[in-house]
């Protein structure tokens, strides 16, 4: 099994150029202790390495942005404690390592609902988002959670809607579209809480409920859900 300092190695050999490190700061990615690999080539690396929860959690304490993501991908999320979960989520500073962290592994742990209900009232930035994006994640790789669960979510989505800030109401919005995507049950859920929200007087609601309304009433995706 590699050590982490061979990985880092192999990491720093596949940096990308500084040119794409620009390209993703346009798109508002933390480029800062990061070499710029593309997820794709961090999946084929986590696929040579295999799960090894140890090793994730040396390749977190780098502070690496591409390790990091790395580390969510070979950690196991039986092995993952609560403890842990903390201390990742008050590492997060972009939003790309919050989103995979929540898709690979923080969405398959025992405590994922948990966290969602005392992230979403947190403080920091990422924190919160990293409930709403745990939402998201959940609606879309949990096939046999009941509906009850996501309705349950609504209420936390409402209460969310008037924070301002960009990468909160993004998720937000991304985990209210992923309810009423799920099914016909949920979309109408979905669509009724977004129409309160809608009236709630607040710009970044208003932003959340209207992006929502429009997808989730689209012919495509009422289409998609009458199958």
């Amino acid at each position: 099994m590699p050590s982490t300092a061979e990985i880092l190695q192999q990491l720093k050999l596949k940096a990308a150029s500084p040119a794409n490190l620009d390209g993703m700061a346009r798109y508002g990615i933390t480029v800062e202790k990061r070499f710029g690999i593309s997820v794709t080539d961090l999946r084929r690396i986590a696929k040579e390495i295999g799960k090894d929860h140890k090793l994730a959690v040396d390749l977190w304490k780098s502070g690496i942005a591409d390790a990091r993501i790395l580390a969510s991908m070979i950690a196991v999320p039986e092995k993952i404690t609560s403890e842990e979960m903390e201390t990742w989520v008050s590492g997060f500073d972009s939003w790309d390592v919050c989103d995979q962290v929540c898709m690979n592994l923080f969405d398959k742990t025992a405590f994922a609902r948990k966290k969602i209900a005392e992230w979403s009232i947190r403080e920091e930035e990422y924190v919160k988002r990293a409930a709403f994006a745990l939402i998201a994640c959940l609606v879309s790789h949990d096939r046999h959670a009941p509906d009850k669960d996501f309705i349950g979510f609504l209420q936390i989505i409402k209460h969310a809607a008037t924070d301002e800030r960009n990468y909160v109401k993004k998720a937000v919005n991304w985990a209210l579209r992923n309810i009423g995507k799920r099914n016909a049950t949920l979309n109408k859920a979905a669509i009724k809480t977004a129409k309160e929200i809608q009236r709630i007087d607040s710009k970044a609601a208003r932003w959340i409920a209207a992006d929502a309304i429009r997808e989730l009433e689209s012919s495509a995706v009422q289409k998609r859900l009458q199958k």
